[in-house]
C-alpha cells in the first residue's frame, strides 16, 4: 500500500512541502580494516551523533557516499535502526530519514521499501534499475517509479545520478508525469540540472512535489529558482556552514548566501574530485576518526597516494573557520 504520510523536520514543514526541506547529509558509512570489511559500528555511531548534533535537516543512509550499492539490506536497515536510535539519543527522534536504494528489479525495490519502513525510515531514495540500461527508455522508467510508488508504504523520492545508471536520465517529461503520483514526493538532481528545479517549480506546489540539489555548489543558484534544499556530502565535514547559506538564504540575505555558496564551491571541488574515497580520508582525517576506518569497500581502490591527500585537506579546509565560528 503507498503511504498516506507526510515526513516532518520538527518544525511544521511537512504541512508545507512534500519533502523537508534544508540540508539533508548522504552520511558516509565506515568500515573495519579486516577480510570482511564489517561495518565499524563504533566509528559510525560517533559520525551519526556528530551529524545529527549539529543541525542537520535530514540524514540519507545508502546513498552514493554511503557505498550503497556494496551494502546488504540487514546492513542498510541496521544502519537506519542505528541511526534513528542516535536521534532519538539526542532528543532529535523526529529525524527524517531516507533510505538509498540500489535494486535491479522492481520487486527488490519493494522489498527494500518495506523493510525500510520497519527499521524506521521516512523515506527512500530510488536509482533507474540500469543493469539492463539498453531495454529502459523513457516509458519502462516511468512504469518502474510508478508501480515502486503503488507498494511503497514509505514516500519516495527519486534519484536522478546518470554517472551511476549507465547515463539514464530522469527527463522533465518524466519528472511532469512523476511528479503526479502522491507517494512520489521529490527529486534529488546529481545531474546538476538546475533547470529542471525552475520547470518542476512551474509545474508543482512545494505540498506536492518538490527539488533538490545534488550538490552544495549550487544550492543557492537551485532555491532560486524553487528548489527546496540539498542532499550534498559536504555536510558529513561541515553540517553547520551548509546549514548557516541553506539559513541565510531563507532569511532573505541573499548577498550573504550568494558569498558563502562561492566559498563552499572551492570545498565541494574537494569532495568531487577526491572521490568517495577521498571524501572518506578527509572527514576522517579532520574529524580524528582512525585512519584503518576510512577505506572504502573493495574493489574501490584505496586513497593512499600522499600528494592527493594533501591537496584534498587543503582543498576543503578553507571552510574550518567559518564551520568553527558557528
Amino acid at each position: 500500500m503507498p503511504s498516506n504520510e507526510t515526513i516532518s523536520n520538527g518544525a511544521g514543514a511537512a504541512q508545507e512541502y512534500s519533502f523537508p526541506p534544508g540540508v539533508h547529509v548522504p552520511s558516509l558509512t565506515w568500515f573495519k580494516n579486516d577480510q570482511s570489511q564489517d561495518i565499524d559500528w563504533e566509528v559510525q555511531e560517533k559520525h551519526f551523533e556528530f551529524l545529527i548534533s549539529n543541525g542537520l535537516h535530514g540524514i540519507v543512509i545508502a546513498g552514493t557516499n554511503g557505498e550503497a550499492a556494496t551494502l546488504s539490506l540487514a546492513e542498510k536497515t541496521q544502519l537506519v535502526q542505528k541511526a534513528r536510535k542516535t536521534a532519538q539519543r539526542l532528543g532529535r527522534g523526529d529525524l527524517p530519514i531516507t533510505l538509498g536504494g540500489v535494486a535491479g528489479c522492481t520487486r527488490d525495490a519493494i522489498q527494500q521499501t518495506v523493510e525500510a519502513k520497519e527499521a524506521g525510515a521516512s523515506a527512500f531514495l530510488a536509482l533507474v534499475p540500469s543493469y539492463f540500461h539498453f531495454a529502459m527508455g523513457q516509458d519502462a522508467i516511468v512504469a518502474f517509479f510508478q508501480e515502486l510508488a503503488d507498494a511503497s508504504p514509505i514516500p519516495i523520492v527519486l534519484y536522478n545520478f546518470p554517472g551511476v545508471v549507465a547515463g539514464l536520465d530522469i527527463n522533465s517529461e518524466m519528472l511532469d508525469i512523476l511528479g503526479k503520483h502522491r507517494n512520489i514526493v521529490g527529486v534529488k538532481l546529481t545531474c546538476g540540472g538546475i533547470a529542471k528545479c525552475a520547470r518542476i517549480s512551474a509545474s508543482f506546489k512545494k505540498s506536492e512535489f518538490v527539488s533538490l540539489a545534488g550538490q552544495s555548489d549550487w544550492l543557492i543558484p537551485a532555491l532560486s529558482v524553487g528548489a527546496v534544499g540539498t542532499i550534498t556530502g559536504v555536510a558529513n565535514l561541515y553540517p553547520k556552514t551548509c546549514v548557516h547559506m541553506f539559513n541565510l538564504w531563507q532569511s532573505g540575505k541573499h548577498e550573504e548566501a550568494s558569498a558563502l555558496q562561492v566559498k563552499l564551491s572551492v570545498t565541494e571541488w574537494g569532495f568531487g574530485k577526491g572521490g568517495i574515497n577521498g571524501t572518506k580520508y578527509v572527514v576522517g582525517h579532520k574529524r580524528g576518526y582512525p585512519e584503518s576506518s576510512t577505506d572504502c569497500r573493495r574493489p574501490y581502490p584505496r586513497y593512499t597516494d600522499e600528494e592527493k591527500r594533501k591537496w584534498v585537506v587543503n582543498q576543503v579546509s578553507g571552510l574550518d573557520e567559518i564551520e568553527a565560528s558557528l
